[in-house]
């Protein structure tokens, strides 16, 4: 038991659950969950249903950061595939065609690819800093996704479009089992495969890597691919929650956020190591954060430092050199 405090999602799981009991005193039925048409209802669904996208970017972003690399471009990605894909769907002749809606739900995802491709193809061969590379479509992004909205807002009239970020499976939201579905087949290819070690091994050092045999700009490349993957399923769930395109604002400072929870997940920074738990964690942690915030009534023009405080005071608890200076303090004091 003393050793559980020293885990590395232990402080981020006490402060999830701090921030979800406070939440109680605002709403007496946060934590009821009933059944209703066949659905699951409820505060903690709804928390789980607004983390998907930011758990599905902060997963690819887990995997970029693992090489030591930064992706800044998934907002961007977000914007660019959900103004791809309503456009693909609004000019349907029947919006309401499962067919012509999985079609259009294919060529989009084929696009997050090819956007993480690009990324990957910048960082690994042409060499530039990913820091860089990414910046480059995190602005020219929305630019794109603006020229395939014609600066418009696409709304788009299809139930079954609709399903993928509202709709229910099971009595489940879909998006909870797309993101699920994807998080699981993280864990397998690099928990159970040698994937996630070649890929720790790039991060810690590229060049004692490739000296070993391996393919490490090949990895680089599969990483930016992954996470341009992931941030495209997620501009699907957020349009079609919301049934619009909005190039303009679709993801935006979603990147920071996902960074935010690749780092309470701990994740290190520098590479070589990653955790795909910690980073759901995060942010499922930093949806809930949000949600507390709304219904703690916080007031709008404060709401980014009252976000900020509790994040500061989150990464200190986690810190160990933190910990072990208070502590040796009151210890000091004590005696």
């Amino acid at each position: 038991m003393k050793q559980l405090p020293k885990h590395r999602l232990f402080w981020p799981a006490v402060a999830l659950v701090l921030l979800l009991v406070s939440n109680v005193f605002f709403s007496s039925s946060f934590f009821s969950i009933r059944l209703q048409d066949g659905h699951l209802y409820g505060s903690l669904i709804d928390i789980l249903r607004g983390s998907t996208p930011l758990v599905l970017v902060a997963l690819g972003m887990t995997m970029v950061i693992a090489t030591a690399g930064i992706d800044l471009s998934v907002g961007s990605v977000i914007a660019i595939v959900g103004a791809f894909a309503c456009l693909q769907v609004s000019d349907l002749s029947d919006q309401n065609s499962v067919g012509g809606v999985l079609i259009a739900v294919a060529l989009a995802v084929v696009l997050g690819l090819v956007l993480g491709l690009w990324n990957g193809v910048l960082v690994a061969v042409v060499g530039i800093q990913p820091i860089i590379a990414t910046l480059i479509l995190l602005v020219g992004g929305r630019g794109v996704a603006q020229l395939i909205t014609d600066g418009q807002i696409i709304n788009v009239r299809s139930d079954p479009y609709r399903t993928i970020g509202a709709g229910y499976a099971l009595t489940i939201p879909v998006a909870v089992i797309i993101a699920a579905a994807v998080v699981a087949l993280a864990v397998v290819f690099t928990r159970r495969t040698a994937l996630g070690l070649l890929i720790e091994s790039v991060g810690s050092s590229p060049t004692a890597s490739r000296l070993a045999g391996i393919q490490a700009r090949r990895l680089t490349v599969i990483v930016y691919v992954f996470s341009g993957f992931c941030a495209g399923v997620a501009g699907l769930i957020y349009s079609s929650n919301i049934s619009s395109a909005d190039g303009n604002n679709a993801g935006n400072l979603i990147e920071l956020d996902a960074i935010l929870a690749v780092v309470i997940g701990g994740t290190a920074l520098t590479g070589g190591r990653f955790s795909i738990a910690g980073s759901v964690l995060g942010a499922v942690l930093i949806q809930t954060l949000n949600i507390t915030i709304y219904t703690a009534g916080v007031p709008g023009r404060v709401t980014l430092l009252f976000k900020a405080v509790v994040v500061v005071a989150l990464c200190l608890a986690q810190s160990p050199a933190f910990r072990a200076k208070v502590f040796r303090q009151k210890a000091a004091v004590t005696a």
